[in-house]
């Protein structure tokens, strides 16, 4: 996967939330493609390619951004369902979230979450964290190759 070809897959469903993200995120020079999705539900559809996301890119994105609190289905049990799939277990996933909650915070990073981020209240640190996370995500991270084009063994094999 070129960088021509990475985007974030930002999971939120509080509309003034991810317009602060897609805003601090486009600021920098070289802003990633953003994909947003509202909750848990369009969170794996957009990820398995069904409905109305079967046309996404080929690729899987560079990072997922995932809240916790999410309606229809939470972001633990999205972390669960993508860590537990061998076609997108190696996407990384960060918990961008205002939940301190010590249980959430835990059983995220027992599923596999690679990254757990509280979301800060003053917009500038909030911006800078984001600037952070893009940095690192998009540009210093190099994810094992993508699973998502290998067939999967036909009979449990």
């Amino acid at each position: 996967m070129n960088s021509i070809e990475k985007y974030i897959l930002l999971a939120e469903d509080d509309s003034f939330v991810a317009e602060l993200v897609m805003h601090a995120l486009s600021k920098h020079p070289t802003a990633p493609k953003i994909i947003h999705v509202k909750d848990g539900v369009e969170t794996l559809d957009f990820l398995h390619g069904r409905g109305s996301f079967s046309r996404r890119p080929a690729s899987n994105p560079a990072v997922v951004l995932l809240d916790v609190k999410m309606p229809r289905l939470d972001g633990i049990e999205v972390l669960r369902q993508v860590k537990g799939d061998e076609r997108l277990r190696t996407i990384p996933i960060v918990m961008l979230t205002s939940s301190h909650d010590e249980r959430d915070v835990s059983e995220s990073y027992r599923l596999g979450v690679n990254a757990y981020v509280v979301k800060p209240v003053e917009f500038r640190r909030f911006a800078m964290v984001l600037e952070h996370l893009e940095a690192f995500w998009m540009h210093i991270n190099h994810p094992p190759p993508e699973t998502r084009s290998l067939p999967l063994a036909a009979g449990g094999e």
